[in-house]
């Protein structure tokens, strides 16, 4: 699959290359902002993954084919060593992509995800996002305001609803794949299974996120032996995006480290 990509930056400056994979119901535009920093240091390639964004859709949807459509990405761009951030669903492509890759990789960078398997807990998006009617729905505010009787918080649902566009005058489409992504949502909290990945990893969690616990700690070193977790304060889930300055200072210190 040909995935959909935006560079950040001059690609003939000979700065090193850091690419960016987004969770699940994101895309590439969620990082922009971060990508313009980055940019400073480093070539920034922003991917919108199988279903999502800009890429094209496929009824398959797991990390094996999500691991070979970002490594048919890196064959056809001929870059042969980069770095890797992946945030979430992004985050686990990212670690199948280092256990089957890892000779490309410089350094890896995994966003509030491991390699676990994690207990269900997007059904109250998966319904809330089904039981928008694009047909009659003419304004976000609509969407928002229906989203709201499924989705308390307003963060979340403004996340979510970047997904929608106007795919002609007073009509709504979605970009995601949502029949794929509902119906395939067991196999995007799997565990990614690999014996040892020896690419120098850093973990970066945040404090108020449940996805990397501290009794993760030893599983991850043992399965990332050269690896380190950092946790940023004040932060949830989407930590590069609620604490964005300290986020951007860690993967820098991070990537530019011996």
């Amino acid at each position: 699959m040909k995935l959909h990509y935006r560079v950040i930056g001059d690609e003939t400056n000979n700065k090193p290359a850091l690419f960016i994979l987004h969770g699940l119901f994101g895309s590439s535009d969620n990082w922009q902002t971060l990508a313009k920093r980055f940019s400073a240091n480093f070539t920034v390639y922003l991917v919108d993954q199988r279903n999502h964004g800009r890429s094209p859709h496929a009824i398959e949807h797991n990390y094996d084919v999500m691991v070979e459509d970002f490594a048919e990405l890196i064959d056809d761009l001929g870059i042969d060593h980069f770095n890797l951030l992946g945030h979430s669903m992004g985050g686990k492509t990212a670690i199948g992509f280092a256990a089957e890759y890892p000779e490309l990789l410089n350094k890896l960078i995994v966003v509030d995800i491991s390699h676990k398997q994690y207990p269900m807990h997007h059904e109250q998006i998966v319904l809330g996002l089904k039981a928008l009617d694009l047909s009659k729905l003419k304004t976000r505010g609509q969407a928002d305001r229906a989203l709201s009787a499924y989705i308390d918080n307003a963060a979340i649902r403004q996340f979510l609803l970047k997904n929608l566009y106007w795919e002609r005058k007073g009509q709504l489409a979605w970009r995601i794949n949502l029949p794929v992504l509902a119906n395939d949502i067991q196999k995007i909290i799997e565990e990614v299974y690999f014996d040892t990945i020896e690419v120098p990893t850093l973990f970066v969690r945040g404090e108020l996120s449940n996805y990397i616990l501290e009794s993760d700690f030893d599983e991850i070193y043992n399965k990332f032996p050269n690896s380190k977790i950092v946790t940023i304060k004040n932060a949830g889930h989407w930590v590069h995006a609620e604490q964005q300055e300290i986020f951007y200072q860690t993967i820098v210190d991070f990537l530019l480290s011996e």
